[in-house]
């Protein structure tokens, strides 16, 4: 009949197409079988330290480097900061921004942390420089340093950690809105490593030379991690839980690096490129032995070699690192634009990171092929509690 109603018709048709039970119509009035919502993976954001360094490393880290505003005071800093922490608390918990328009795209946090640190001139500003712990400072000039004033530096640091790229742009959009009258971005350093759930957990990561990177590391939860990273506040009360950052940006020659065989890159490193192993070992975690020497005499693992110049020779010259790669558009001449964001955190940077690094300038064989191209050091902030602020014990 052709005056049937359309809403008859098709109800009249589901009927019938029940009823015959044909294949593609009873595929079409079964329901769904429902699909079990994953529960969201948080990492908790309120306690004694900030998340994000004693957390897992997450498959994604974007290092954001901000520069205070001309007339930003005290005052703008507290503002920011509040901001800041109840933005990153909602984040952290799958939540949107109070400001967020798209609130959407935080649903998954995938383990998101956002870790906050002070350059030092953020000390001057907030008119504070007597709160300054005196290791905040830009680290001294190195021979093999080459950097370039677009990765240096900066008043205030932003870390924003996830295992989905989407979640860490977003916070960083939220974030970087929210501070856009305080700061404005001086540097941007996007790193990675492989996917979670791609390796088994507990796999040391290898950076883009094929080397296994971050090895000797103190064990998160551990005493000896609280002693290598947490400040104790002896010298600024205020940072008893915080911890210091050294970010370096190392260009890695890989083209040059291509023309060297195996055994060349073992003895560069002191390790083998195949499993992370030291010279002298048999599996990655066994403690290389410098004094060992081989049929002629000569060190299994040279002195010039990158692990036996990055050993603690002092008691306290050990840091926790997490290290991250980065890939950029080739300049059409080499093949790649690649290398590391390496992070060390500690407890002082002048005891505990710069005896290190000094021997690596000097003596590293490893160094024909990288470059660090960018420095800055921050004072990463205690961590806070439910009602307050990220930097409340120095600013508030």
């Amino acid at each position: 009949m052709a005056d049937i109603s359309r809403r008859r018709l098709l109800g009249a048709g589901a009927v019938a197409v029940g009823g015959v039970g044909l294949g593609w119509g009873a595929g079409a009035v079964t329901a769904r079988p429902a699909r079990a919502e994953a529960a969201p993976q948080v990492v908790p954001f309120h306690g004694e330290h900030q998340a994000g360094i004693e957390t897992t490393p997450q498959a994604h880290t974007t290092f954001v480097g901000l520069d205070l505003r001309p007339g930003a005071d005290r005052a703008a800093l507290v503002r920011m900061m509040r901001v800041w922490t109840d933005d990153a608390v909602r984040l952290t918990e799958g939540r949107g921004a109070l400001a967020d328009t798209e609130p959407d795209l935080a649903t998954t946090p995938a383990r998101l942390t956002i870790t906050v640190g002070f350059g030092p001139e953020a000390f001057r500003v907030a008119g504070l420089e007597d709160r300054r712990p005196s290791w905040c400072k830009p680290l001294p000039p190195f021979e093999i340093d080459r950097l370039e004033e677009r990765w240096n530096d900066g008043d205030v640091l932003l870390q924003v950690g996830s295992d989905d790229p989407v979640t860490v742009a977003h916070a960083l959009r939220v974030l970087l809105k929210a501070a856009r009258n305080t700061a404005t971005v001086r540097w941007v350093q996007r790193g990675f490593r492989r996917a979670r759930g791609s390796e088994p957990e507990g796999t040391t990561m290898r950076n883009l030379m094929g080397q296994v990177d971050g090895t000797v590391n103190p064990q998160g939860g551990s005493e000896d991690f609280a002693q290598v990273v947490w400040n104790d506040g002896a010298e600024q009360p205020w940072m008893a839980g915080g911890t210091s950052m050294v970010i370096r940006r190392i260009h890695l020659d890989l083209d040059g690096w291509d023309e060297l065989d195996r055994p060349g890159r073992d003895e560069v490193m002191g390790r083998r490129m195949s499993d992370g192993s030291p010279l002298t070992g048999e599996s990655e975690h066994d403690a290389p032995d410098f004094d060992a020497t081989g049929p002629g005499g000569l060190k299994i693992i040279s002195e010039f070699s990158h692990i036996a110049r990055a050993r603690p020779v002092g008691p306290r010259e050990r840091f926790h690192r997490r290290a991250y790669n980065y890939d950029e558009a080739p300049d059409g001449v080499g093949v790649s634009d690649s290398g590391l964001i390496f992070v060390a955190y500690q407890a002082d940077v002048d005891v505990q990171y710069l005896p290190v690094q000094q021997r690596l300038s000097e003596l590293d064989m490893f160094n024909q092929w990288s470059t660090p191209i960018g420095s800055a050091v921050f004072a990463i902030l205690p961590g806070c509690r439910d009602g307050e602020y990220l930097g409340q014990g120095l600013l508030g």
